[in-house]
């Protein structure tokens, strides 16, 4: 017969291994809960994640087309200068039809020199208003047998439609359009602000934009005030050639340069159709 002592242990141990297994049963329960719980959240953090997807690789064409500024529409403002501002080198054309042009692909313009044609490229993403003024002057037949006016070094500047004939020296440099606008694609982070072949706009202050514009045909280092309106791709030779005699100082000290020494003529200017 066991002893009383034997007895109470055997019940001990069986009180340990019933306390040992509903422990263990508690634990199984907690873990299966646990496991649950964090299926529940990945699953939350997968549809979140795939809702997430979907919104950014659907067809959503606005943020595509506020994160691409070459697919953001453009609207030009064309300010006509009042009547009673305009003298006699003012040439009266109207203002461009458009007031939304393209903003994408090229437009090449051809400047038919007395020394040879140049081709500048003009980039509608960066300067498509200033594109599509130009476009509607050239339409215009607005420059045709002018004479570029004045120079500095490295600098040609054209686009004056009162300099014409034999007298075009005397011109003060100030004529234009009837209509004005904004500055655009400035250089403000390029160095040098307008490097050789650079085609850019002649103004009288911010947003003053009319029909003159320079070739630069050397480095100039310039504040960047002035529109890019393209770059030479062919025919910078002949700005050079034409330069080369120099100008007449006639506008020293102040604002500087002189007219060129050669007679420059602009025989016609035409621009293309955007090409993509």
């Amino acid at each position: 017969m066991t002893s009383t002592r034997e007895r109470q242990r055997a019940a001990a141990r069986a009180r340990l291994a019933k306390e040992m297994a509903d422990r263990q049963a508690v634990a199984h329960k907690r873990r299966q809960r646990q496991a649950f719980i964090g299926a529940g959240v990945a699953l939350l953090i997968v549809a979140g994640g795939v809702i997430w997807l979907v919104s950014s690789l659907g067809g959503d064409d606005k943020s595509t087309a506020a994160s691409d500024p070459s697919a953001a529409p453009v609207s030009c403002a064309w300010t006509e200068v009042p009547a009673d501002q305009r003298t006699p080198t003012t040439k009266d054309v109207g203002v461009p039809p458009t007031t939304t042009p393209p903003t994408s692909g090229n437009q090449v313009m051809t400047v038919d020199t007395s020394f040879g044609p140049v081709e500048v490229t003009m980039d509608l993403a960066k300067s498509p208003c200033t594109a599509a003024a130009f476009s509607f002057l050239a339409s215009k037949n607005f420059w045709d047998g002018t004479k570029c006016h004045r120079m500095f070094p490295g600098m040609l500047q054209c686009g004056d439609p009162s300099a014409k004939g034999k007298g075009y020296r005397d011109s003060d440099g100030t004529g234009g359009p009837s209509f004005r606008y904004a500055n655009e694609n400035l250089p403000v982070d390029d160095r040098p602000a307008y490097p050789e072949g650079v085609v850019a706009l002649a103004n009288s202050g911010p947003d003053t934009n009319g029909s003159q514009f320079f070739f630069i045909y050397q480095d100039v280092e310039l504040s960047p005030d002035y529109t890019v309106l393209g770059k030479v791709t062919k025919g910078l030779e002949n700005i050079k050639k034409a330069t080369e005699a120099g100008h007449d100082g006639a506008f020293d000290p102040s604002p500087g340069g002189g007219h060129p020494k050669s007679d420059i003529e602009i025989k016609t200017i035409k621009v293309a159709a955007p090409a993509a």
